[in-house]
């Protein structure tokens, strides 16, 4: 058994939630100047060169490359050995989004969802926990903004819908909204399990470093595909048109039921923000 204790978990959250918002991963970086090498459209050419700005700036200054710093959504792998000390997971990762956001002077958008009042300090998060073998403590953090999520969707397609179905419904949620979303997308797709199942996969699949094969020969066909039909849409960066609606689209799997095939699409703007540590 080993022992991480709760101030520990607090004080990495606070610190990976601040990385997030002001200095994107060179993962997303690099993926941006590919789009910008081969981009053939003018407009897109412009907006894809002023994004890469922004990144550079934002990580020079420590300022937040985007002002909606968005809800703080926390993927925590416990080891089934690890004891926490001095406190809970949850009250430790919560105080750790609590200080990011009022010490760190970031956008507190967390409210409500009936009243509308604001929480004040960007609290609750979102956090998702599963048990994995070993000792360690591993902590993703991934500040999401609206944006993007409100153009994410939820399908229970059928078997007979098959492959196409799946490839109709991501495209088409993309179509609806991709302008919205402050392309170019990172498009995470969840297929299988159950409904929530499907979902939580599809919002894992946005902590991968961009263009990073599924492992599953099937998924990463799927995403070759998919982000090729996405990038014929010409939405474009920003919406102007062009080349790049879509960085990367991540697909990941899960065994489902006889009767069923749930599709979730999760998008995620060009401000792919994710950051992680093992303690």
């Amino acid at each position: 058994m080993r022992t991480i204790r709760a101030e520990e978990i607090t004080k990495a959250v606070s610190e990976l939630v601040l990385s997030a918002c002001s200095d994107l991963g060179e993962d997303v970086e690099n993926a941006l100047l590919r789009a910008l090498e081969t981009e053939r459209d003018p407009n897109g050419r412009d907006v894809l060169g002023q994004l890469v700005e922004n990144l550079r700036l934002a990580r020079a200054a420590g300022r937040p490359c985007c002002q909606d710093t968005g809800i703080t959504v926390v993927f925590a792998d416990v080891g089934q050995d690890v004891h926490i000390e001095g406190g809970n997971l949850y009250e430790a990762v919560e105080n750790g989004v609590r200080t990011a956001y009022t010490e760190g002077c970031l956008r507190k958008s967390v409210l409500h969802p009936l009243t509308r009042k604001n929480t004040g300090d960007n609290t609750p998060p979102v956090l998702h926990v599963e048990i994995v073998p070993g000792n360690r403590l591993t902590l993703h953090v991934a500040p999401k903004g609206f944006g993007s999520e409100n153009a994410s969707a939820l399908a229970m397609l059928t078997p007979s819908d098959g492959i196409g179905g799946i490839e109709r419904f991501v495209v088409d949620t993309v179509a609806r909204s991709g302008a919205f979303a402050c392309p170019p997308l990172v498009v995470g797709v969840g297929i299988g399990g159950t409904m929530e199942k499907a979902a939580l996969i599809a919002k894992r699949q946005l902590l991968r470093d961009i263009g990073t094969p599924a492992a599953d020969p099937d998924a990463a066909a799927l995403e070759a595909r998919l982000l090729e039909r996405i990038n014929a849409l010409g939405i474009g960066p920003m919406g102007l048109g062009g080349d790049t609606t879509a960085l990367a689209v991540h697909a990941g799997l899960y065994p489902t039921h006889i009767a069923g095939l749930p599709v979730a699409v999760n998008v995620q703007c060009h401000a792919a923000r994710h950051k992680r540590v093992t303690l």
